[in-house]
């Protein structure tokens, strides 16, 4: 018993600094006995630790976000209609916009490597050049911008509204898996869309630099084609496809993870809906330009 009584005591005696130490160092706080400028790192230091942190669990479930879908993407069944609706979405409502952008882009392509071709006598190079500058970089990059703008946008706004309208919550509830009814079509979407509207891309592009060049400056079709067909090869195609291909996985990832987190992460109602689809067209277009680089280093 006296073995306990002074076990006690002394764990009250240590409870009893350890609160006189704590509100010292309160007083000194309040009463600024600590310096303005450790207090000021002391604050930045917490809040990057904490920004740092909340980073870094998104992340975390933006990846495990991915995984998911590529689970349900690999294991049956598929809603196929959902499938075909969003192939249709994405897709062929995006081929007028692919087509005016297409076509002005190899116009000015036109215009300025012939202008600068000329200067060295090798403009009958620039069938190649505007082939080559298309199919292995223009081609997949804008088409990949113009459908996050267009449909990518759309896709995180639907399924953000979907969310805090609790309409994910309800399929829940009726037995169907948001991710196979909601991530899955708009992902294979994406996937089978993005080298179609490439190609397109790169065709009118082709036709536009040819307007320019072939039918405007003098060049001529059978030197624009012939030269293309000598310097163009199935690598280069098959790069353009490539990119292509991973852009839609981006895209069409980023956009419903954004929207099926606007509740959690940018906050609930139409604000919240908004900020998602913002976040989700600047992160979509920034990740398309930085795994550009990665792939045209690793394929060049």
């Amino acid at each position: 018993m006296e073995t306990h009584s002074v076990h006690n005591c002394i764990n009250g005696w240590t409870m009893t600094i350890r609160l006189a130490k704590m509100i010292i160092n309160l007083r000194k706080i309040l009463t600024f006995g600590v310096s303005s400028d450790k207090l000021a790192a002391m604050i930045g230091i917490r809040t990057l630790g904490e920004l740092a942190l909340g980073h870094i669990r998104r992340m975390g479930v933006m990846g495990l976000f991915f995984f998911m879908a590529v689970l349900y993407l690999i294991t049956p069944p598929l809603k196929f209609m959902r499938l075909l609706k969003q192939i249709r979405f994405v897709g062929l409502h995006s081929v007028l916009v692919i087509i005016l952008t297409g076509g002005f882009s190899g116009m000015v392509l036109g215009f300025q490597g012939y202008y600068s071709l000329n200067r060295f006598g090798s403009d009958a190079f620039l069938g190649p050049m505007v082939g080559l500058a298309l199919i292995k970089e223009l081609g997949p990059v804008i088409t990949a911008l113009m459908v996050t703008g267009r449909a990518g946008s759309a896709i995180a706004a639907e399924i953000g509204i979907m969310r805090i309208s609790e309409q994910i919550d309800a399929l829940e509830l009726m037995g169907l898996n948001p991710y196979r009814y909601l991530v899955v079509p708009n992902l294979l979407a994406a996937m089978i869309s993005l080298p179609f509207l490439t190609a397109i891309f790169d065709v009118m592009g082709i036709l536009g630099g040819y307007l320019i060049g072939g039918k405007l400056l003098g060049v001529g079709s059978g030197v624009y084609f012939g030269e293309m067909a000598n310097y163009v090869k199935i690598d280069d195609v098959l790069e353009g496809v490539y990119k292509s291909f991973s852009f839609g996985i981006i895209i069409a990832w980023v956009c419903c993870y954004k929207g099926y987190y606007a509740g959690v992460f940018s906050g609930f109602g139409s604000e919240g809906v908004s900020k998602a689809t913002t976040q989700a067209v600047v992160l979509s277009s920034v990740l398309i330009l930085v795994w550009d680089y990665f792939m045209t280093s690793v394929l060049f």
